[in-house]
């Protein structure tokens, strides 16, 4: 794959299984009990036992290795198995790996998978107390001493510039807020069931760094997540409709730095998104108006109204407007501001439970999904389809 010119990876492996753990405060359990919970029920859901399994991917910041989990979950050989770095940013890269190796040869079935008691345990919302030398740690030391200590204060700076570029209010950013909280609300599995809010009440939620409210942060959430991809051919003689995975893709950005590129030519941009976006659109040969569902990384809300506009969904400063009007089904599922947050490997499985069907805020006839990662840094999204 490269940045110019198309790949050839879409249509040749699909998303066949998808299970996850109960979203909760405090899970009780250990965060591998949690990953092997996930992918037992995920391949259930495929129709698959562990025996079938070769390959597993997962997250550089999950605690539960590869061989661990295989081990635990009554897992053989493996053939594959791979760690995807920058946190959110890994969400649908695990799956891009996944079909990489399926396309390739090196594995048959291949788990991805997620889990961490986030809430209960290690909060990541509480921002940098203890930390190793690396060179991302020497980026980091920039901008602590100044304040910049946690994911929300990084966010803030940028969703300031792009409120005063566009001479908006944070009322923009309390759309997405909204939406994902109606979604949520007639969602059984999402933690704010029955709970929807309006922008009044997002306008009343306390600061927590300017221009971000209580409601513009997503969650934090204990539980775990896993999916399952295999060939094209071999998922037509499973149980579930698959979910083809029509293009998949990663970027990094010029000046990019983990969730404080802030010596950028602009602020009011996401560049590595854009990155993903063209490469996606350029191997699915897709346009915005091809797209049904979007589930896009939520965890904080200025950062989708910014992947709408890297997208082409709408011009710049435009996307408040455009989820107001509802002009595109967004985070049916509730998003990690109202469902969960797995660091988007929820709004994975949300997408394929679109293109089966069986969504609880299903969309009338969705054959082409878009699934974003984690914003801000290194990131990856995918397109999953019908196949037809």
């Amino acid at each position: 794959m490269s940045v110019r010119r198309a790949d050839s990876l879409g249509g040749r492996a699909a998303i066949v299984g998808i299970g996850a753990t109960e979203f909760s405060k405090d899970s009780g359990r250990s965060e591998l009990k949690l990953a092997v919970e996930a992918v037992r029920t995920a391949l259930d859901d495929a129709g698959l036992t562990p025996a079938d399994v070769d390959g597993l991917v997962t997250f550089t910041m999950d605690t539960s290795p590869e061989i661990t989990v295989a081990q635990a979950a009554g897992i053989g050989e493996l053939s594959f198995f791979s760690r995807i770095h920058y946190g959110g940013g890994a969400a649908c890269a695990t799956v891009q790996q996944a079909a990489l190796a399926v396309a390739s040869g090196v594995a048959d079935v291949v788990v991805c998978y997620r889990a961490f008691n986030e809430r209960s345990g290690r909060r990541f919302g509480s921002g940098v107390q203890r930390r190793e030398p690396t060179a991302e740690g020497t980026a980091l030391g920039w901008n602590l001493p100044f304040g910049l200590l946690t994911p929300a204060s990084w966010v803030a700076m940028a969703a300031q510039r792009y409120l005063h570029t566009y001479n908006l209010t944070p009322e923009a950013f309390g759309h997405v807020a909204v939406t994902d909280r109606r979604h949520a609300a007639r969602n059984p599995a999402a933690y704010f069931y029955e709970k929807p809010i309006t922008l009044a009440d997002h306008a009343a939620s306390r600061w927590i760094v300017e221009p971000l409210r209580l409601l513009d942060c997503c969650q934090e959430t204990d539980g775990g997540q896993a999916i399952v991809v295999t060939s094209a051919e071999r998922a037509r003689d499973l149980p579930q409709p698959p979910a083809m995975i029509v293009a998949a893709a990663q970027g990094a950005g010029r000046a990019q730095e983990q969730m404080t590129s802030f010596y950028r030519d602009g602020l009011t941009g996401l560049p590595e998104m854009d990155v993903v976006a063209r490469q996606l659109w350029r191997t699915s040969g897709l346009t915005p108006s091809d797209i049904d569902v979007g589930i896009l990384y939520d965890h904080f809300t200025p950062f989708v109204l910014m992947q709408l506009e890297e997208f082409g969904f709408c011009g710049p400063g435009e996307a408040a407007d455009f989820v107001a009007d509802d002009a595109l089904p967004l985070n049916t599922h509730g998003g990690q501001l109202g469902e969960a947050y797995l660091h988007g490997m929820n709004g994975i499985a949300e997408a394929v439970r679109q293109i089966r069907g069986t969504s609880v805020n299903q969309i009338f006839g969705a054959a082409r999904t878009l699934v974003t990662a984690g914003t801000g840094v290194p990131t990856s999204g995918l397109i999953l389809g019908t196949g037809d």
